[in-house]
């Protein structure tokens, strides 16, 4: 479990950016910058879009305060696509795709029996350190 002041658990996934696009992101890419880094259960759940709307909303805010927003669930990057291209349109951040469950497990959200993450916020400092987290 992480813990504040500790490293972030590093990771590389698959992710969904602007444009439906799919990239790999790292922790490691983003080495100099805040992050703010949410996790959600599920795309196509009826409540799980009211924290990533709010973010889209806010997504030029946090850039303008040099903040990367990354999500995070255990969905595929094609659900997430295909979610996004439902509901969304673009974000402004990126999708992380979690298959393996790894990334969730290693920030200490992963719900194991139901194999989905529960809701978490982790800021993230330059440094890649913990400077706040929140999970619910």
């Amino acid at each position: 479990m992480p813990m504040i002041y500790q490293p972030a658990p590093q990771f590389t996934t698959d992710a969904v950016v602007d444009g439906g696009e799919f990239k790999k992101i790292s922790l490691h890419d983003y080495k100099g910058k805040w992050v703010v880094l949410f996790f959600y259960p599920l795309d196509f759940t009826f409540v799980c879009p009211t924290e990533i709307t709010q973010f889209r909303d806010l997504a030029k805010d946090f850039q303008a305060a040099g903040a990367q927003v990354l999500g995070c669930s255990v969905d595929s990057v094609h659900s997430h696509k295909a979610w996004l291209k439902r509901d969304l349109g673009d974000l402004g951040y990126p999708l992380l795709a979690d298959l393996t469950h790894r990334i969730s497990r290693d920030y200490g959200v992963l719900l194991e029996d139901a194999g989905i993450a529960t809701r978490g916020t982790f800021i993230i400092d330059p440094d890649q350190k913990i400077q706040y987290m929140g999970i619910h």
